[in-house]
């Protein structure tokens, strides 16, 4: 396999792209913890709590989706300089080191999906006690 300056490069529009998602999901459950935080502090509930540790669960899980996301960035840049200066073996190694980061940060993302799911049941379940 040939490995050019422009086969690590194809790679970062797709990272930048998970790296802004991954931010905003980061964004958005650190505004829904402050909330459920304070809701806790007046009311504490139960649900409130579980929602809450889900909520720490989920945020463990973004920032190790968002180091192995770029530690892959990093990696293909590293590949791009040793193509450069012409280290070739190398850089074949490490392009692969950063797919393989780039594989277990989506793996962890379809795990933060679960487990959002899982939240969201958490959240439902209070309905369906109250309706019986």
């Amino acid at each position: 396999m040939e490995l050019t300056l422009t086969t690590p490069a194809l790679l970062f529009p797709a990272i930048s792209l998970l790296l802004l998602a991954y931010t905003n999901r980061f964004l958005t459950l650190a505004n829904l913890i402050r909330e459920l935080h304070r809701s806790y502090k007046n009311n504490p509930e139960e649900i409130i709590f579980a929602q809450i540790l889900n909520l720490r669960y989920r945020v463990i899980l973004i920032r190790n989706m968002q180091i192995f996301g770029v530690g892959s960035f990093f990696g293909c840049v590293l590949c791009m300089l040793l193509i450069f200066t012409g280290y070739i073996l190398i850089s074949q190694y490490v392009f692969a080191v950063s797919l393989l980061g780039l594989m277990i940060s989506l793996g962890l993302s379809l795990r933060e999906l679960q487990v959002s799911v899982d939240a969201l049941n958490v959240r439902l379940s209070d309905l369906e006690q109250q309706q019986k």
